[in-house]
């Protein structure tokens, strides 16, 4: 017996990857975070499979499933969203299930930072403009954030920053990172990345907070910051350039 930690993607069903779905489609027993994982996703589990929301449930609860499903002999499908390695709290239910003496494995998915950056349009990093994506978030009401963390001391980099869990804690991101980015630097919320109600909000550092307020977005987004999001101005990589050889390309003459 075995749990498989899956990631289902950023809510689009078919951007689940194919190892990811078949190992649902194969489990007798699915658990899942029914607020963020597409029902059409858990839907391919087999026929008379045991499916559960753990949207409502504690870890407790969680670790009782799969120490009852491991009793039985049955494999478990434990599908996040996103990419369970980020904010996906898999650690912790790890640890359980070493003391437990209950083999798990991880099937990485597509993160929701990417599929942002992909309604948006943009590629995050660019040459000479930013070559660091920082994916952080800030503490509202969840877990505080290491001293060394805060929006400040990232803030100071300038790099790419993609903000998770923080949409209304919209108000001191701005406060800290302006000074470092200035007022006019591009931000954009994108809410439900991928999903068929996905929205779009772009902005700056000076005016995003009203257009998101204005839209009354008040959870399930991401924010990101950085001058990648506007930028047209900036040089092409030496990927393709002719005059920067490589092993598989190598110069001529």
């Amino acid at each position: 017996m075995i749990v498989h930690f899956i990631g289902a993607g950023p809510g689009a069903a078919d951007l689940i990857t194919v190892r990811g779905l078949e190992l649902i489609k194969s489990c007798p027993v699915v658990l899942y975070a029914g607020s963020l994982v597409s029902t059409e996703v858990v839907a391919e589990a087999p026929e008379g499979a045991r499916v559960v929301d753990t949207a409502s449930m504690t870890l407790d609860e969680i670790i009782a499933e799969m120490k009852a499903a491991s009793g039985a002999g049955r494999d478990v499908a434990r599908v996040h969203s996103g990419d369970p390695s980020l904010y996906g709290a898999i650690a912790e239910q790890m640890r359980r299930l070493d003391a437990l003496g209950i083999a798990y494995d991880i099937t990485p998915g597509v993160p929701a930072y990417a599929a942002a950056a992909a309604a948006l349009g943009c590629e995050l990093t660019l040459p000479e403009v930013s070559q660091t994506v920082i994916l952080t978030r800030t503490a509202v009401k969840s877990s505080a954030m290491p001293p060394t963390e805060d929006l400040k001391t990232l803030g100071a980099s300038r790099a790419t920053l993609a903000i998770h869990l923080s949409i209304n804690n919209l108000s001191h991101v701005v406060t800290e990172l302006a000074p470092f980015y200035g007022a006019d630097c591009p931000a954009a919320v994108v809410y439900r990345a991928s999903w068929p109600d996905q929205r779009v909000i772009r902005g700056r550092l000076s005016d995003i907070r009203d257009k998101v307020k204005a839209a009354g977005i008040t959870r399930t987004a991401l924010i990101l910051v950085g001058e990648v999001l506007g930028a047209a101005d900036f040089k092409d990589s030496h990927l393709y350039d002719p005059a920067h050889p490589h092993i598989l390309r190598p110069g001529k003459g």
